[in-house]
């Protein structure tokens, strides 16, 4: 029996032996940014599982830009041969090894989350110099941040580009920006949190510039064979936020920036959005973007069955799923997906545990 969802897809030459990626979850488990043994097993076991695409969590190109002091790290060259380690294995098991890089911007400095959240004390690993696009704090137990200057932003701008160069050197394939969900990158781009009054902040065309100008510099030392993209919150789900269309106007540039693929989630620029949450609530988003440009797009959000993720993908609503609470839950969704949807299984299980299915 044939399935959308596990057909292969290939883009820049790197090829997904099906639809189903591992989004990025933060685990909050490193020292020094470094990734560990842990991490080896979490992302290896879901390689393992079938998934044709993993994606570590969120890794900080500054260590100002981690969300908490446990955050993994690519900002040093000593984290590159952790993070190798991990991709060699992801490989070995057929899985396209992926890696999002990212800036926590004014949500930075905080506590994890089975801490309670909030802001970290100085004492408990903390730091105090925030940044963010403009000087507005995400909450009232968040850091007040304060405003990047131009110049510094030429820094900012350096730390995702040799962020790249440390992702490339640990050997991933496909490398996505963090622009989504309240840190910096999105919080230059919403006018909830810019409110710049130089040509970074103001009209959309300054508002998107900063993102612009990273993936621009980003893609001229990211690999032509190698898979670009970038994780959008598509809406802010709140009055005056960034919106649906912004986002569709935004992929389009980004498309002729180089960028391959859009990951549509969306959310995290406030507090208290109003979101109306719903089994694939987030897929109209995916859709929208890719009708509208030629570029690739992920679905995610509250997608949990294998028939409703098949169904994603042959009506053409996007050309991924992403899995995260799903893959917490069950590392081997996929197996259990493919199983369900009559795909045969001789090629996907590893031969150490053909035996069970």
């Amino acid at each position: 029996m044939t399935s959308s969802l596990f057909s292969p897809l290939e883009l820049r030459g790197v090829r997904f032996k099906n639809r189903i990626g591992v989004s990025p979850m933060c685990l909050y488990s490193c020292q020094d940014g470094l990734a560990t043994d842990w991490h080896l097993v979490h992302l290896g076991s879901r390689a393992v599982g079938g998934a044709g695409l993993v994606i570590t969590e969120a890794a900080a190109v500054e260590a100002r830009g981690r969300i908490s002091p446990a955050d993994l790290g690519i900002w040093s060259d000593a984290q590159v041969e952790p993070l190798a380690r991990i991709v060699r294995f992801l490989e070995e098991q057929g899985a396209v090894s992926g890696i999002q890089i990212a800036h926590a911007g004014r949500k930075a400095s905080t506590k994890r989350p089975w801490e309670g959240g909030g802001k970290v004390d100085a004492q408990d690993g903390g730091w105090d110099d925030v940044v963010a696009a403009s000087a507005l704090p995400f909450g009232s137990r968040y850091p007040r941040p304060r405003e990047l200057s131009k110049n510094e932003l030429l820094v900012v701008k350096q730390a995702f580009v040799s962020a790249s160069e440390r992702a490339h050197n640990a050997g991933f394939r496909l490398l996505e920006l963090h622009a989504a969900h309240g840190y910096l990158l999105h919080g230059f781009l919403s006018p909830l949190s810019n409110q710049r009054t130089d040509e970074y902040g103001g009209s959309f065309d300054n508002r998107v510039r900063f993102l612009l100008e990273v993936v621009r510099e980003v893609r001229a030392v990211w690999p032509t064979d190698r898979v670009l993209a970038v994780r959008l919150s598509s809406s802010d789900w709140a009055e005056g936020g960034w919106t649906l269309d912004d986002t569709v106007a935004l992929a389009k540039r980004l498309e002729a920036e180089g960028v391959d693929l859009i990951d549509c989630s969306s959310g995290g620029n406030v507090e208290q959005p109003k979101i109306p949450l719903a089994p694939g609530y987030q897929v109209p988003f995916a859709e929208a973007v890719k009708r509208a440009t030629g570029l690739k797009t992920a679905a995610v959000g509250l997608i949990t069955e294998a028939e409703q993720a098949d169904s994603i993908i042959a009506r053409g609503q996007s050309d991924l799923v992403f899995f995260a609470r799903e893959e917490l839950r069950d590392p081997y969704f996929p197996l259990h997906a493919a199983k369900q949807l009559g795909v045969d299984l001789s090629t996907l299980v590893p031969p150490q545990y053909q035996r069970a299915f």
